[in-house]
């Protein structure tokens, strides 16, 4: 099972898109199921709902930080070199997806909805084009860790 295909699955399981794009990293990333789940777990509906960057985008980002990140504040080339890598990588799932921004994303027209998640039902996963999109994203991260 590839990466995109286990955020996929975390995704269908109820998972939000952050959630499930950085829960298919866990393991790699010697972290707990749980620990991964709580950590991410705020960035789902474009941050809480607020439909502002993708959870997908940023389940993302949150995969190569625990590999690549830094941690020193003063060490600049690190920082530089992170936001380089993070910026390709949002460039690569905005020209497949046309945004990075989930509102834009689900073709919504308010910016903030109300913070309760919908019930996942088959009308649910109709509408919404999220599925496709952690197993982009998961995918996405994967090909660059591979790279690196």
């Amino acid at each position: 099972m590839t990466k995109g295909e286990k955020a996929e699955a975390l995704f269908l399981e109820g998972y939000n898109c952050a959630q499930a794009v950085f829960g298919a990293f866990c393991e790699d990333l010697g972290l707990e199921f749980e620990t991964a789940m709580k950590l991410s777990s705020g960035f789902g509906g474009g941050m809480g709902r607020l439909r502002e960057v993708c959870g997908a985008v940023s389940g993302m980002f949150m995969v190569f930080d625990m590999k690549h990140g830094y941690t020193s504040p003063t060490d600049t080339t690190a920082k530089m070199e992170l936001y380089s890598h993070i910026q390709a990588m949002a460039k690569k799932f905005e020209e497949e997806n046309g945004s990075i921004i989930c509102k834009e994303l689900l073709g919504l027209t308010e910016k903030k909805s109300d913070p309760t998640p919908e019930s996942r039902t088959s009308e649910y996963y109709k509408k919404r084009p999220c599925k496709e999109l952690v197993k982009m994203a998961a995918d996405i991260v994967d090909e660059y860790l591979n790279k690196m």
